[in-house]
């Protein structure tokens, strides 16, 4: 058995845990620990720990580091640990750049990260420049991966979202009219946006409203209202968690009762929202990497609650399927060097909590998309979208 799919099984039966399982790994005396030098593999993560978007990064660097602490505890890479390096970047690209460059200074082989789409693109800038093997969690900006081949994401990218929700309104809600509100000072919801629009026209529904909001806002009423007066079958609202949960509850004060779609930044809705609100969520739909119905997932949640004391959502299984992907990547390599690990990071085929994983030409992942739906408090499966 090869060696990260023996890794998932022991973690399935002694930690209760869903690991992810690699293909064709070397052996542990004939893989990474002969070409590796020093006493560890380090390998960098940045991630916004502080300041704004740090509930982002906190729930993507303790899944990355879950998942060290697990290949450590199973021998590591080739007989060798992992020393897992993180930097706070605070959200910010100059930030992330001198974070960047501290890492390189420590000597990483490989960077996981970054999280946010602005600071990951400053730091695949340098990263494609130096040959620099960088895995990004969930950076979900198209342009991250076309800036170098030594880039690659585990998440879907923006406009993949954005089509499969207009598919999924059409196809499987019967939706003819649809209408989109969005942060106009995010990249993320501008991209899910601007392609739900293309593809909703695509499919031959009608954008009744295509409405943008500023970042701080916080009551939606208006916007609402003049969306809701257009008469759509279905609401887009890619966002974030904090905002979407806002939006909802203000939409259905507003009366508005058709069903609501949004991207995978809505995992954690059912979190924040009220206890006695949880209803206002009902007919809500959003993209998402994994189904928490699937045993792999609901494990790993289980799992990371136990060790964190908060909830899991995709952005930490994002981070911990990322730490696997890039350990059996630099085990396959046989080697430390740069442009080896990017050649195994290419032929990646790897099962992981967020799915079957490989990589197109662009660094992209192949994987099934789990479309959820909000049930009274509940998220629960609608539908598997096969990419």
């Amino acid at each position: 058995m090869k060696k990260f799919a023996a890794l998932l099984m022991a973690a399935m039966m002694v930690a209760a845990l869903a690991a992810c399982g690699g293909t064709e790994a070397s052996s542990g005396s004939e893989g990474a620990s002969q070409a590796a030098e020093g006493e560890t593999i380090k390998i960098g993560c940045l991630a916004p720990l502080t300041g704004e978007v740090s509930v982002y990064g906190i729930a993507t660097s303790n899944g990355i580091q879950m998942g060290v602490d697990e290949i450590n505890a199973a021998g590591g890479i080739g007989g060798k640990q992992i020393e897992l390096i993180t930097l706070d970047e605070k959200g910010d690209p100059t930030e992330a750049v001198n974070a960047y460059n501290n890492l390189v200074d420590q000597g990483v082989v490989a960077i996981i990260g970054d999280v946010t789409s602005k600071p990951c693109i400053a730091v695949a800038e340098l990263a494609a420049a130096d040959n620099m093997p960088m895995l990004t969690a969930t950076g979900t900006a198209a342009e991250i991966t076309t800036i170098g081949d030594n880039i690659f994401r585990t998440c879907f990218m923006d406009p993949f979202q954005g089509q499969i929700m207009a598919n999924f309104a059409a196809d499987n809600l019967g939706a003819s009219k649809v209408a989109v509100m969005y942060d106009t000072g995010s990249d993320y919801s501008q991209g899910l946006a601007d392609s739900f629009q293309t593809q909703a026209e695509a499919k031959g529904m009608t954008v009744t409203a295509f409405e943008g909001y500023a970042t701080a806002d916080t009551d939606f009423t208006a916007i609402l209202n003049k969306i809701i007066a257009t008469e759509p079958d279905a609401i887009f609202v890619p966002d974030y968690y904090g905002d979407v949960s806002l939006v909802l509850n203000q939409a259905r004060t507003a009366g508005y009762t058709g069903a609501m779609l949004g991207g995978d930044g809505w995992d954690g809705v059912l979190g924040v929202l009220p206890e006695d609100r949880m209803e206002v969520a009902n007919n809500g739909y959003f993209s998402n990497h994994y189904s928490a119905a699937d045993e792999a997932a609901a494990e790993f949640l289980s799992k990371y609650k136990e060790l964190y004391g908060m909830d899991g959502n995709s952005f930490s299984a994002l981070g911990y399927d990322s730490a696997y992907i890039m350990a059996d990547a630099i085990e396959r390599a046989g080697s430390t060097d740069a442009q080896a690990i990017i050649d195994a990071l290419a032929a990646t085929d790897i099962q992981c909590v967020t799915g079957h994983i490989t990589f197109d030409e662009n660094g992209d992942p192949i994987k099934d998309v789990a479309v959820t739906q909000f049930v009274d408090g509940e998220a629960v499966l609608a539908a598997k979208v096969t990419a």
